[in-house]
């Protein structure tokens, strides 16, 4: 099915010619979901399919429910009533906008309710989520956390007083993250500071071995145990050699730029999503153009399913990482 006659797009603008033809959409997305041409019924995995060109559909051979399969059938995009345009553009926006793009923004440039640019914004979020706990972190690794939340100053003295009292923010959400010296960054969410829960995830997602690197913050003392841990002292200096978390806190401004200039105010239980894609941005921004990043989570589109339902949490729980 592969279009000959145009070439497939380099650039946003040519994305949006590209992709206003159906046929291209379906053309790219098949190539990419059967890359060895042998389109699969998503029910009963048989070749056994013929296409019809007129309604776009595929229809198997074999007699059994929903026969009759369109590209979205086992995606992200299933079920929804939203032209394969719209979503390849939205796509393409939201993986490669550097500060993220709004549902506002979305709605405006597409031509879909808010409502449905902020549900498709979360599904294509889903495609960019990579596997979290798949390979380790190694060599030299920053680990860090940073609080998620209002700002001080936005907040009436009353409330500044009560939730700044301490050391971190009460009321905020606490999000670790680990960087591998020119490599990836993992970020999560994480319900506190405490020693047992830092030291859990950093034993996930660090090699044994590898020399870490972090601030001051005592529930970090014992990692030497295990790792070559070096700690940089805040309060004295933020570089000592090759001692510093620097490179994560580009990260953190990164986030925090995205979600304070772009999102503007994110729930907690939300969260999780925003940092896929921060990081998908983040541990493809070298080596890779935009057409490159585009069809990466074009090729992760399937398999992947979340409803409006689990999205607000009224049916289930939302997927964690």
């Amino acid at each position: 099915m592969e279009n000959k006659t145009m070439p497939e797009p380099k650039s946003l603008q040519e994305a949006i010619v590209y992709f206003s033809n159906p046929d291209n959409c379906i053309d790219y997305l098949a190539i990419r979901r059967w890359p060895d041409g042998r389109v699969l019924c998503p029910s009963c995995g048989s070749d056994k399919v013929k296409f019809n060109a007129t309604r776009r559909l595929w229809q198997c051979s074999s007699h059994h429910a929903k026969r009759q399969f369109s590209i979205k059938v086992g995606t992200v995009m299933e079920d929804s009533a939203i032209s394969l345009d719209k979503w390849l553009t939205a796509t393409w926006l939201v993986t490669n906008c550097k500060n993220g793009i709004s549902s506002y923004e979305i709605a405006r440039d597409v031509k879909v309710t808010q409502k449905s640019a902020w549900f498709m914004l979360h599904r294509i979020r889903l495609a960019m989520q990579d596997d979290f706990f798949g390979s380790k972190l190694g060599g030299e690794v920053e680990v860090d956390e940073t609080f998620i939340g209002g700002k001080a100053r936005n907040m009436h003295k009353s409330k500044k007083v009560a939730r700044f009292a301490k050391r971190g923010g009460i009321g905020k959400t606490v999000v670790m993250g680990m960087l591998q010296r020119s490599g990836n960054v993992k970020a999560l969410v994480i319900k506190d500071r405490d020693r047992g829960t830092l030291h859990e995830f950093i034993d996930v997602c660090v090699e044994e071995g590898a020399r870490v690197y972090t601030d001051e913050w005592k529930p970090y003392l014992g990692l030497d145990e295990k790792y070559i841990h070096e700690i940089i002292n805040h309060a004295e200096r933020y570089v000592d050699g090759r001692v510093h978390t620097n490179g994560l806190e580009n990260f953190w401004s990164l986030l925090k730029r995205g979600l304070a200039g772009t999102y503007v105010a994110v729930e907690p239980f939300h969260l999780f999503r925003y940092l896929d894609e921060q990081m998908f941005r983040f541990n493809n921004r070298k080596n890779i153009d935009d057409a490159g990043r585009f069809d990466m989570v074009v090729s992760q589109l399937v398999g992947k399913r979340l409803t409006f339902a689990e999205l607000t949490g009224k049916v289930g729980a939302a997927s964690a990482n």
